[in-house]
């Protein structure tokens, strides 16, 4: 559970800042293939919230998080129209939508695994709950684009979700402050991330030519 206010509103926090910089990452994926104004939408939508919504719908938490809260369809509207209006300066950073992408994929790993702790259920549960809400928004975006999600390619991509939630219960062992813990293990998954693009690290394919 979360432990107090401060707590909730640094949790709330984080949720609100993941799926602002989820939507956006959605966005850029909608504009680089050309899509109308209701697909670059739909696009952001999908990334932003459906990871969190399969999360919801697994764990029996109906109706899901963004029918209650209705915050989060207006986070999704205000990310598309912030890349919107400053396209162009975004894709001036060539590495822009895997920054946003990475950012969210930290913030909701860790979501997604204190929802699982909310509902007292064993931490290799929470740590695939913190996974697929960090990444399947992802697939959801890459399937609807004809695109091979990026969670089933060479990089390491879900298997940094898992590092990362190992990491929040090791940490957590320690009894570390939970704001501390947040910040700690998203900057971690963050980090990782990043070595593994620049080193190119990868897992080894099964298919052979």
């Amino acid at each position: 559970m979360i432990p107090n206010f401060v707590n909730k509103k640094m949790f709330h926090l984080l949720d609100i800042i993941g799926t602002l910089f989820f939507a956006i990452s959605g966005v850029l994926t909608g504009l680089n293939k050309k899509l109308d104004a209701f697909g670059v939408f739909v696009i952001a939508f999908v990334t932003a919230l459906g990871g969190g919504t399969l999360r919801d719908i697994l764990i029996g938490k109906t109706p899901v998080g963004w029918m209650i809260d209705t915050q989060y369809i207006y986070i999704v509207l205000f990310g598309v129209l912030i890349s919107v209006l400053f396209r162009k300066k975004l894709d001036q950073l060539r590495v822009s939508l895997f920054l946003f992408d990475t950012i969210g994929l930290g913030i909701f790993t860790i979501i997604g695994i204190e929802k699982g702790i909310s509902k007292e259920l064993d931490p290799m549960i929470c740590i695939a709950l913190g996974t697929m809400t960090a990444s399947f928004g992802g697939v959801i975006r890459d399937i609807l684009c004809n695109e091979i999600p990026i969670l089933f390619r060479k990089e390491i991509y879900a298997t940094i979700c898992i590092i990362g939630g190992g990491l929040y219960f090791f940490l957590k062992q320690l009894n570390l402050n939970q704001d501390l813990l947040y910040l700690l293990t998203s900057s971690f998954i963050i980090t990782l991330r990043l070595l593994a693009v620049y080193y190119k690290w990868s897992l080894p394919q099964l298919y052979k030519e």
